[in-house]
């Protein structure tokens, strides 16, 4: 018997990094296992002292129930405690902060709280995939903007206000931007903020990467106003080595948080409190933590460029966030050819550029979720393989 797929899934694919994952897997059935240098995974722990704090309330009786939709008021504290302390916003924690089971499911929040058919989203061109995926679940339509290397990879406001823009309710946007790994001035924060307001567009910035290898975190919200126009999303996955642990936030205007638990209130019933209470003591953790954490992934960048100037790729240098972003050279027709050859012959997985848009199509981008020796390793196969360039 044929079931047809709702609509709403007609455009919406599995996403690449699943299926490649099976692909992979059959590879380390038949021979070498493959170096994965595709998915930004961290691969280093959280702080000892978050890992006994999950422990420690696990083991009371109490703890197992359902909880708060809202989250529970020691973490909203701790959120709003940590965006005053490193992006210098002040956040009311009852009002203003909503504890999520991950970002990315904020992200479909969003969307489907503000979107619907006829209306439009502005969506990044390259860009993380989940944003189209979202916008196209909602039955709106995803309308990409082109990011230039010789903009920055900022978008130009002035060829988007040359747009009809009568149906656009949201703009998504990621700094540090991933793949890029552009880290955005607060200039440009202050412009977008009054585009938004000029055109009546909700901004969505994506900032789960702002404390990898940036010494100066930043948020939309710091700018005056933003709270009128802007949701911010972020997360603990990258910044506390915690991604399978499942826990962002959303900052946003009073409004906003009550429109987005109408239907998040429908999807979950609240996050497990250990859990809860371990990303409280995550979100207490001082500069020396993030310091601590950027030599390791300073020192594995390094090794990464030394790779890319092994492939014939060039890069920018100051780029932060998890990844390498970087061009591949003018003999591969695009990055999927680049990232099959080097997989193919040297069991190396690197991810091609073209699967954040067509605008990533001549680049690739290596994770920093992977030792130095395995990098070393990694680089040694690619060698040894000769990859023709």
């Amino acid at each position: 018997m044929q079931i047809d797929v709702a609509e709403r899934l007609r455009h919406t694919e599995e996403y690449y990094f699943s299926k490649k994952l099976r692909e992979i897997d059959q590879l380390n059935q038949s021979g070498d296992k493959v170096i994965n240098l595709g998915i930004g995974s961290p691969d280093l722990p959280p702080h000892p002292a978050v890992v006994d704090t999950l422990r420690e309330f696990a083991e009371q009786p109490h703890v197992h129930g359902y909880q708060s939709y809202r989250g529970i008021p020691a973490l909203r504290q701790a959120i709003s405690n940590w965006y005053q302390r490193y992006y210098n916003v002040s956040l009311d924690s009852d009002k203003e902060v909503l504890p999520l089971i991950g970002s990315k499911e904020g992200i479909v929040h969003i969307c489907m709280t503000y979107l619907q058919a006829g209306d439009e989203a502005l969506i990044p061109n390259p860009g993380y995939p989940t944003y189209t995926s979202a916008v196209r679940l909602s039955q709106a339509t995803a309308v990409p903007y082109v990011l230039r290397a010789e903009n920055h990879w900022l978008p130009n406001l002035d060829e988007l206000a040359s747009r009809d823009l009568s149906r656009v309710k949201v703009m998504w946007i990621n700094y540090p931007h991933m793949p890029t790994g552009t880290a955005a001035p607060m200039s440009f924060f202050s412009e977008l903020v009054a585009f938004a307001k000029q055109y009546g567009i909700l901004i969505c910035h994506d900032n789960p990467y702002s404390f990898i290898l940036n010494d100066r975190p930043q948020s939309i919200l710091a700018v005056d106003g933003a709270l009128d126009v802007a949701i911010e999303l972020n997360s603990l996955s990258k910044s506390s080595n915690m991604a399978g642990w499942r826990v962002g936030m959303l900052a946003a205007a009073e409004a906003r948080i009550n429109e987005i638990l109408r239907f998040k209130s429908n999807m979950d019933s609240g996050m497990f409190l250990p859990v809860q209470m371990a990303a409280v003591k995550a979100l207490d953790a001082g500069p020396d933590w993030y310091t601590q954490l950027n030599e390791t992934y300073r020192s594995r960048r390094n090794r990464v460029f030394q790779l890319l100037d092994g492939l014939g790729c060039t890069y920018d240098p100051a780029q932060v966030g998890l990844f390498v972003w970087a061009l591949i050279p003018s003999t591969f027709p695009d990055g999927y050819a680049l990232s099959d050859e080097i997989l193919q012959k040297s069991r190396v997985f690197i991810t091609p550029g073209g699967i954040f848009g067509s605008g990533g199509d001549p680049y690739i981008r290596v994770s920093l979720c992977a030792t130095e020796d395995t990098l070393s390793t990694a680089m040694e196969r690619i060698q040894k393989a000769s990859i023709t360039l």
